[in-house]
């Protein structure tokens, strides 16, 4: 699975997406409201682990993680 932080512009907030192996996307959240859409994937058992790195992670780059 792979993580990316997007950057927000003007009124536009920071999202997180995460992708499978073949990019496709998975979840698309706001970085500070994660709950649903990790629920929502199977996920939300490992929110913790994914905001950690998440809060570690630039701004537009690509990350791969094992979960």
């Amino acid at each position: 699975m792979y993580i990316i932080k997007v950057k927000g512009v003007a009124k536009i907030p920071d999202y997180v997406q995460l992708r499978d192996e073949n990019f496709t996307l998975l979840a698309y959240f706001r970085v500070d409201r994660p709950d649903k859409s990790l629920e929502k994937i199977g996920l939300g058992h490992k929110l913790a682990y994914i905001m950690t790195i998440v809060k570690e992670l630039p701004f537009g780059q690509i990350k791969k993680i094992i979960l």
